[in-house]
């Protein structure tokens, strides 16, 4: 069952930590945001195959916007 993951604050996409296709575990970076100066990791909530990521550095990202689909 795929998992999305959303965003829980409006910023923008400092970097970009991992990569379709890639096996990620629990709690595993996925991207790093930036907003009011602070650097908030993404992390995965669920272990699985990073199937979409729908965001790229540099993007500016509102609240509940798609970040990735971990599969």
């Amino acid at each position: 069952m795929a998992h999305e993951i959303h965003a829980e604050i409006v910023g923008s996409v400092l970097a970009v930590v991992a990569h379709e296709g890639q096996s990620l575990a629990e709690g595993d970076t996925v991207v790093i945001l930036e907003s009011m100066k602070m650097e908030i990791p993404v992390l995965t909530e669920e272990g699985g195959i990073l199937t979409r990521l729908a965001v790229h550095e540099g993007d500016v990202i509102q609240e509940h916007d798609l970040i990735a689909v971990v599969g």
